[in-house]
């Protein structure tokens, strides 16, 4: 990887050949082209498992499976990021409308949209592509204290 600077912040860059051997077609088209796939055939729409969602390009934590709902939109929706600086919002007049898209801070891939329409505390709706997200699943184990070097 390199860093390319946008001339406010620098961000981690895969090369496109890298992006292209790595990412599926539909990957690469979601997070590089500002692609989008089709509702409800991500691998992430309905998925109820506990963990942290990345982005698939850079590997940055972007959302936790604790702030994810049903929207019945067909796409993973969250109501807020997992921290205020993971991801950046720009304006996407694309397809006859405006939009807010949301990107990964850290590498500027294309994560999906995000809307007013979201439930309670926030009212916002992260509306993803599972094609640019990875679940780090929870497993719920943790280290025992009794087992570690120091245990008796």
């Amino acid at each position: 990887m390199h860093t390319m600077s946008d001339g406010t912040s620098d961000k981690i860059r895969p090369s496109d050949a890298e992006l292209r051997a790595r990412l599926t077609k539909e990957q690469y088209h979601v997070t590089q082209q500002a692609g989008t796939e089709r509702a409800f055939t991500g691998q992430y729409w309905d998925c109820h498992d506990p963990g942290v969602y990345r982005c698939v390009v850079c590997g940055t934590e972007l959302f936790s499976a604790d702030t994810k709902f049903e929207s019945g939109s067909g796409w993973p929706s969250f109501w807020a990021p997992l921290a205020d600086d993971a991801v950046d919002t720009v304006t996407d007049t694309s397809h006859g409308m405006v939009r807010t898209e949301v990107r990964c801070a850290s590498c500027s891939a294309h994560l999906g949209h995000l809307f007013p329409d979201g439930p309670a505390p926030t009212g916002a709706r992260y509306c993803m592509n599972s094609a640019s997200l990875d679940l780090a699943v929870d497993t719920g184990t943790k280290p025992d204290a009794d087992t570690g070097p120091d245990a008796d």
